[in-house]
C-alpha cells in the first residue's frame, strides 16, 4: 500500500482529496489529509461579513463534512516534514510516511511583521479582514463608527486576492452612503504598487474607479511601521498617511511548517515550478494554491484551476509518464465596486484581463472589464458554488482550467 498524503483541509487541499479519492486505485493507495483546524472558512467572504453583507454562519462550515469517504482525515498539528525520509512528523509524535505529498497550506497573515502593527490598538483602530477574527471584530467597529480618516492599506505583495482592498475601498464607499454619512468620512487607499492593481489594463479600470468615488490613492508607499500613539503609518521615504481608522492587509506568508522543514523561501512558499505544480526541490512533492510562490494570483479560482491539471499530473507521475506543462496561471476574479455592481476580470501568467463577454463570447452573460450589476450576482452566487461544487471537486461548466486560446479569441473579437 503506497501513501498519498496531503498538507491541508482548506480550499486547495479539500479539492484535491475530492478529485484524487475516485481515481487512485483503492487497493495500491491510502490518501491521508491533515489540518490543525476544525472549521473551514469561506475566504471570500470575508471581505463581506465587516459590512454586514454576509453573516458569520455563512462563512464557516465543519470542515470533515467536505472530505470524502475512504480519505483519512487527522486533525493535528504538523510539527515538521522530513524530505530525506519521506515523512511528516505530527505534534502528538505520530509519523507518517508518504510517497507522494501534496502541500496545501496555503498563507496566513503575519503583522507582527511590521513595527506597531499588532500593538495595543490591534483591533480598536488597527483591523486587517484577511482572517475570520479581524473581519468580525471590523464589523463591530464600522457598526459604532461615526466617521473620520479611513485608510485602506497594503503592506507588500504577494497576498490572497489581490484586489480584495481594493473591493473592501468601494463597499465602504457604498457602505457609508447608505448610512448618510459619506461626506463625514475620507477614505485613501494606499499601496506599495505604482497603481490600482498588479496588471496594467485592471489598472486603469480601477483608478477610474477610485477617481469617480472620490477616494485618494497613494502609490509606492512601502511601510516601515504603524505610528499608532499618532495615528499614522509611515513608509521608507518617510511619507505619512493619517487615519483615524486604519484598515490593513499585513504581510501575507506561507505556512511556518515550511521554514520549519526547509522547504520555503524568505516568505515561507514553496518554490514550484509554474506549469507542472511540481516542487523545484523534490519530485515526489507537489504544491497548490496559497503555499506555492507561483507569479499567479492567490486565489480560490486559481487553486481551482490548479487542482485539475495537477490531478492529471499526479497521475502522470504514478505512471512514470511526462507531467503535463499546461497551468498558465490562469484567474478570473469578480471585483465588488459597491451599489450592487461588480467588474470582472480573467487572466493569466502572459494575457492582460481582456474585454468581451465570460464564459461565452458575444454572449456573456457576464462582462469582463465592465461594471454590471449581472457580474455583481455572479460574485454573490459564487459562495453557494464554492459550498456545493468547487471544494467538492465538481466540474464547473464552462470554465477552463486554462484561458489561452480564449483570451487570443477575447482579443480578436474585442
Amino acid at each position: 500500500m503506497k501513501n498519498l498524503v496531503i498538507l491541508g483541509a482548506g480550499t486547495s487541499g479539500t479539492m484535491m482529496a475530492n478529485h484524487l479519492v475516485s481515481k487512485l486505485p483503492k487497493n495500491d493507495w491510502k490518501i491521508t489529509i491533515i489540518d490543525q483546524y476544525k472549521t473551514h472558512y469561506y475566504q471570500p467572504g470575508f471581505l463581506f461579513l465587516p459590512f454586514d453583507i454576509y453573516t458569520t454562519k455563512q462563512v464557516k462550515k465543519n470542515g470533515e463534512k467536505f472530505i470524502p469517504k475512504g480519505v483519512n482525515y487527522i486533525q493535528e498539528k504538523i510539527d515538521l516534514i522530513v524530505t530525506d525520509e519521506n515523512q511528516v512528523k505530527l505534534e502528538s509524535g505520530t509519523i507518517l510516511d508518504y510517497d507522494i505529498l501534496i502541500v496545501a497550506t496555503g498563507t496566513k497573515t503575519a503583522p507582527d511583521e511590521i513595527e506597531g502593527m499588532n500593538g495595543p490598538e490591534w483591533y480598536k483602530s488597527v483591523f486587517d479582514f484577511y482572517t475570520y477574527e479581524g473581519a468580525k471584530a471590523l464589523r463591530n467597529k464600522l457598526r459604532e463608527w461615526k466617521g473620520g480618516k479611513l485608510v485602506v492599506h497594503i503592506t507588500e505583495m504577494p497576498i490572497k486576492c489581490p484586489v480584495a482592498p481594493l473591493e473592501f475601498a468601494f463597499l465602504a464607499d457604498s457602505f457609508f452612503k447608505h448610512k448618510g454619512i459619506r461626506d463625514k468620512v475620507d477614505i485613501t487607499f494606499v499601496t506599495p504598487l505604482d497603481g490600482a492593481f498588479t496588471k496594467p489594463k485592471a489598472t486603469k479600470a480601477l483608478h477610474y474607479l477610485l477617481e469617480e468615488k472620490n477616494i485618494k490613492e497613494v502609490t509606492n508607499f512601502n511601510i516601515e511601521c504603524v505610528d499608532y500613539e499618532n495615528n499614522k503609518i509611515i513608509d521608507y521615504a518617510d511619507t505619512e498617511v493619517e487615519y483615524d481608522l486604519l484598515v490593513t492587509v499585513p504581510t501575507n506568508m506561507g505556512d511556518a511548517l515550511m521554514e520549519r522543514s526547509g522547504l520555503g523561501d524568505d516568505l515561507n512558499y514553496i518554490p514550484t515550478h509554474k506549469a507542472t505544480l511540481q516542487s523545484k526541490a523534490h519530485e515526489n512533492i507537489f504544491a497548490i494554491g496559497d503555499a506555492t510562490n507561483l507569479p499567479a494570483s492567490k486565489a480560490g479560482s486559481v487553486a481551482h484551476f490548479e487542482a485539475e491539471i495537477l490531478t492529471e499530473n499526479i497521475l502522470r507521475y504514478i505512471n512514470g509518464e511526462p507531467l503535463k506543462e499546461e497551468f498558465d496561471g490562469h484567474a478570473n476574479c469578480f471585483i465588488e465596486t459597491g451599489g450592487g455592481k461588480a467588474l470582472l476580470i480573467d487572466f493569466n501568467y502572459n494575457h492582460e484581463p481582456v474585454e468581451g463577454t465570460f464564459p461565452f463570447p458575444g454572449v456573456g452573460p457576464l462582462s469582463l472589464l465592465k461594471e454590471s450589476r449581472t457580474n455583481h450576482m455572479g460574485k454573490m452566487a459564487f459562495r453557494w458554488i464554492y459550498w456545493n461544487m468547487l471544494i467538492k471537486g465538481i466540474h464547473i461548466p464552462f470554465v477552463s482550467a486554462t484561458m489561452s486560446e480564449k483570451g487570443k479569441h477575447f482579443e480578436e473579437v474585442k
